[in-house]
């Protein structure tokens, strides 16, 4: 039988994790530029992608749920604004690997925009339908991911991590949610509450410590045969 030795064992998990880290971030760097790419598109179309948001309540513009995040109604500060806390946020989750940064976008982006879709006003108050673009819902979900999930792992250091972002990018998430002209409150909070859906289904799972010890007693203290 073929052993590891513990320094080999250390070392291949330095790989995995370096692995997983490098991918992460390169699915990081791919929503990025893509959220960049359209936004070029979009200047050179007029900004006629504006159109392809998420309309409330019409059941016929349902997709626009997906592609609401990537669209921007300009470069600055639209764009830009959102870009920077999202690639901050974005790169701490990255840590845990494309996998883990692919679930927790698709859950927010999904989560939020059904939330967007079902309470935002469907109309200005001229009759003018109203399109909710832009990714600072996806930038609320990163941060209320990374603000809870060190309460459903149990884990300080997640809770330290949360902290720090909370510390940040707390106030000027908070003023966000504010109603302001022009901005989607209601595309905020919902996307706030995707990270928190996204923070308790991703949740580490951890064994149930005193049935394990109960287990290993008993075992102890059967009689042999």
């Amino acid at each position: 039988m073929k052993t590891i030795e513990p320094a080999s064992r250390l070392s291949a998990e330095r790989a995995r994790r370096s692995e997983l880290r490098r991918g992460g971030l390169g699915l990081l760097a791919g929503i990025v530029l893509l959220m960049w790419l359209v936004e070029v598109i979009n200047a050179l179309d007029s900004y006629k992608l504006d159109g392809d948001g998420i309309y409330a309540r019409n059941v016929g513009r349902l997709w626009g749920i997906f592609t609401a995040p990537f669209i921007h109604a300009n470069f600055a500060p639209h764009l830009l604004d959102n870009t920077i806390p999202l690639v901050f946020m974005g790169v701490i989750i990255a840590m845990r690997g494309a996998a883990r940064l692919a679930l927790v976008t698709l859950i927010v982006i999904v989560v939020g925009g059904v939330g967007t879709w079902l309470i935002s006003p469907a109309h200005t108050s001229t009759g003018v339908p109203i399109s909710t673009i832009g990714a600072s819902g996806v930038v609320f979900g990163y941060a209320a991911y990374l603000l809870t999930r060190g309460f459903f792992d149990r884990s300080a250091l997640e809770l330290l991590t949360g902290l720090i972002v909370g510390v940040i990018w707390g106030g000027a998430l908070l003023a966000s949610i504010v109603p302001h002209a022009g901005v989607s409150w209601q595309g905020h909070v919902s996307g706030a509450i995707g990270g928190v859906v996204a923070a308790c289904v991703l949740r580490r799972e951890r064994p149930p410590a005193r049935a394990a010890r109960r287990g290993h007693g008993e075992a102890a203290g059967a009689p042999s045969k």
